[in-house]
């Protein structure tokens, strides 16, 4: 399937989600990575009118979770995250931060990603390390 009917699907299927609440938009596809956009505004701030790492975990989750999505059979398997770390380095207030997420490993029944969320000028906002269980429908 071309990368563009890829990212078409991909953001059709995140309807009426936690993605599409957040605004995440999926941008990029390959054999090993995934990446998204996500806006950031009040609707995703923490009291202090930056970021809310919950909503960077919940970015950075989405696209790990939906790049495992693409290393399996669907008609048998499922996907789950099953554990995920987020170091916050740096705070943003406005703008769109890219989730990209890159596999570091692919197991039978494991996955394991990094995921790397930049500001638009590519300094390093989070780093995540996402693990993905995959599982039998």
């Amino acid at each position: 399937m071309p990368k563009i009917d890829q990212l078409n699907t991909i953001n059709n299927f995140m309807k009426n989600t936690l993605m599409e609440t957040l605004d995440i938009v999926f941008t990029d596809i390959g054999e090993d990575y995934l990446t998204a956009h996500m806006p950031v505004g009040p609707k995703v701030h923490q009291p202090m009118g930056i970021l809310h790492g919950g909503a960077t975990a919940a970015l950075a989750e989405s696209v790990g979770s939906t790049a495992s999505h693409f290393l399996i059979n669907s008609d048998e398997y499922e996907v789950r995250g099953i554990e995920i770390t987020a170091n916050h380095l740096r705070s943003i207030s406005d703008g769109i931060v890219t989730a990209k997420a890159s596999l570091i490993h692919k197991g039978r029944t494991l996955h394991l990603w990094e995921i790397r969320i930049t500001d638009e000028n590519n300094k390093l906002i989070s780093i995540c390390k996402l693990t993905n269980i995959v599982i039998k429908k």
